[in-house]
């Protein structure tokens, strides 16, 4: 039985100097920021389903678990991608895989993947996720 292939998309971004950490190089929390940036925008974008769009029908996503494998650094000014894609969404959460690629050297600086599950805004408690919105997921290009 093969496995679902979703899609993935790419989003750029470049180190500023407020990721900078004492050893002058990207700190490993920013990271985790620049995958939720990307993702942020790719819901949008791509998806066609913006965060927003979640929080008027009282849904939210928060991450249940992550892991992040650092590579190698990434400098001031460096310009980078973020590529995201779902590699499992069922009621119950989705997992998204990603990785960061200095733009220049085309070198994995990180990946790792995040698993997220749908919470009601109000209560905070997780909830099943919609049929609709896991099949828009997955018919997503």
């Amino acid at each position: 039985m093969s496995e679902k292939q979703y899609a993935s998309f790419e989003t750029e971004h470049r180190v500023r100097p407020d990721d900078i950490d004492m050893f002058q190089h990207v700190h490993s929390s920013k990271y985790m920021d620049y995958v939720m940036a990307a993702r942020y925008e790719q819901m949008e974008v791509h998806y066609g389903m913006p965060m927003e769009k979640f929080m008027e029908q009282g849904f939210g996503w928060v991450v249940r678990a992550v892991h992040l494998n650092y590579k190698r650094a990434l400098l001031l000014g460096d310009y980078f991608l973020v590529r995201t894609g779902i590699k499992t969404i069922d009621e119950k959460g989705c997992r998204v895989h990603f990785t960061i690629t200095n733009k220049t050297t085309k070198k994995i600086c990180c990946d790792g993947w995040f698993d997220y599950t749908m919470i009601d805004i109000k209560t905070g408690r997780a909830l099943r996720i919609p049929a609709d919105i896991v099949e828009h997921y997955e018919n997503a290009i």
